[in-house]
């Protein structure tokens, strides 16, 4: 039994927020891989071309570089960029009327989240892997299928909601179901940035009591617990969507 000195509700209370990162970190990557797979399927050339180019550039790049890129550059650019309108709106209306003290409504300078900022850098990342997964799964449809459905007067929208949607889940989820493990391990990231999830709870705890060993053993086992409750989750999903297969 791990000795933890009073830090399990603070480990838990990490827990609670690394669960969030990485479910709204899915709902985003979901959302983008489905718009990316459909836009490499698409008949429109721009539009395979941002797909991708989105899916090389984020898949060619390290996961932490793109987190201090988009947390502290991102913030940088933003607040670069708020300085360089107010700017400009102080010129513009000063010359229109210099005897008016004008007054700008756009806020000098604006504190990223480390939660908001964690969410949408692994959110961005994962699409990108997500968006191969569908695409694949998609294409592993039978194209026959979706025609006789529109030879019956099926419109588009009922046959991909009757027809292609539950057929692509059955081919995704073993690659949906990697990706969200590799996801969850990669929420460990936003420790870098400031969040105080499990592993900077963790991290703080180590380094206060010096007990090392005792801490980061206790996040893997909680990542372990996770990990183990989604792969019986995805088992079960899998074998929901496989039954007419068997």
């Amino acid at each position: 039994m791990l000795d933890l000195k009073g830090y399990e509700a603070s480990i838990l209370k990490g827990a609670v927020i690394t669960i969030e990162v990485a479910l709204l970190s899915l709902v985003l990557a979901m959302v983008l891989g489905m718009l990316g797979a459909l836009a490499k399927l698409a008949p429109y050339r721009w539009a395979r071309a941002i797909a991708t180019f989105y899916t090389t550039v984020i898949r060619g790049i390290p996961d932490l570089v793109l987190m201090m890129l988009i947390f502290y550059g991102g913030q940088m650019m933003l607040n670069n960029g708020l300085y360089a309108i107010n700017e400009w709106i102080n010129e513009w209306m000063t010359s229109s009327n210099p005897e008016h003290e004008w007054v700008s409504y756009l806020p000098d300078y604006v504190d990223v989240s480390p939660f908001i900022a964690g969410v949408l850098t692994i959110g961005f990342i994962f699409g990108a892997y997500m968006a191969e997964t569908f695409r694949g799964a998609i294409m592993a449809v039978d194209r026959g299928e979706l025609e006789a459905a529109k030879a019956y007067g099926m419109s588009s929208t009922l046959a991909f909601r009757r027809i292609l949607l539950p057929q692509m889940i059955r081919h995704a989820l073993p690659g949906f179901g990697n990706n969200w493990l590799v996801l969850l391990k990669t929420t460990a990231l936003v420790s870098i940035i400031g969040l105080e999830d499990m592993v900077r709870v963790g991290a703080m705890a180590a380094g206060t009591t010096k007990m090392p060993f005792t801490f980061y053993m206790a996040v893997a086992i909680m990542f372990l617990i996770f990990t183990a409750l989604s792969t019986g989750a995805l088992k079960l999903v899998e074998r929901k969507f496989s039954i007419h297969t068997r």
